[in-house]
């Protein structure tokens, strides 16, 4: 996979986190889904922004870009050019634009809608080791990560922030259309990272619970974790520490404005 496909598919975040495997697992290490958000219960809008953006992103200047509505086609059309196979195995790029704000926004909560990720699910099953009360993550487990790590080291930052920042208005939009008419998806994206930056980093055996049928984390203090965190602790601290990284020099990026061009 080509490091700027990589980028976009890492771009404002998802897939730094949402690739590596967002689901719930149930006891027979099959991936489920969470339930779908109530239709009648949209996310509260943002308080009141009047003095503009706290990160405010420049998209280029001179550029024409699709309606949100056609930009499938235009978007997965330039991923497509750089790497084909990677965009068909890794990418939904069905309403892509609309799937990356969502899941950047639910991802400080509880749950979120995996019906949405703009990722297609990471291969493999988790890997656990023990029963009962010593069940736990095995140390496989983070050796999972292992193709996804290596490919979001091998992102040009910059080069991703370059691709956020060109299709920033239609990141914006879909940003309204959730229910934030006065806020900024920018804003929401740096948010997102300092609140996924704060994850424990669990140096022991993480170990398992499993009340009902889906696995838990069997520390009360995981479980109560928000779903982008959850994801980190999942990974494994080395593997964890490594998404951090990346995301510090993301943050770094898209809260920086881009260098005046000739």
């Amino acid at each position: 996979m080509s490091g700027l496909a990589k980028a976009v598919i890492a771009v404002v975040v998802i897939a730094v986190i949402g690739a590596a495997g967002l689901w719930y697992w149930n006891a027979s290490h099959a991936p489920a889904l969470p339930p779908p958000p109530a239709a009648s219960a949209p996310s509260p809008p943002a308080p009141a922004a009047p003095t503009g953006p706290v990160h405010p992103i420049e998209p280029p200047a001179a550029q024409t870009l699709p309606a949100l509505n056609d930009s499938d086609g235009v978007l997965g059309a330039a991923l497509a050019a750089l790497d084909r196979d990677a965009v068909a195995h890794f990418l939904n790029l069905q309403d892509f634009v609309r799937r990356v704000v969502a899941t950047i926004d639910n991802l400080p909560r509880e749950s979120y809608a995996a019906r949405l990720n703009p990722v297609k699910p990471m291969a493999g099953l988790p890997a656990t080791r023990g029963d009962g009360a010593t069940l736990e993550l095995a140390s496989q487990n983070a050796a999972r990560y292992t193709p996804f790590i290596r490919a979001m080291d091998a992102v040009d930052t910059q080069k991703l922030v370059a691709v956020y920042r060109r299709f920033y208005p239609l990141f914006q939009q879909a940003y309204v259309e959730l229910g934030y008419p006065q806020g900024y998806f920018n804003d929401r994206l740096v948010e997102v990272i300092d609140h996924l930056l704060d994850a424990p980093e669990p140096a022991g055996p993480v170990k398992l619970t499993v009340p009902h049928v889906l696995y838990e984390y069997a520390d009360p203090e995981l479980q109560s974790l928000s779903s982008g965190r959850k994801v980190l602790v999942r990974m494994g601290l080395e593997n964890e520490r490594r998404v951090k990284a990346k995301l510090r020099a993301i943050r770094a990026a898209v809260t920086s404005q881009p260098p005046k061009q000739p």
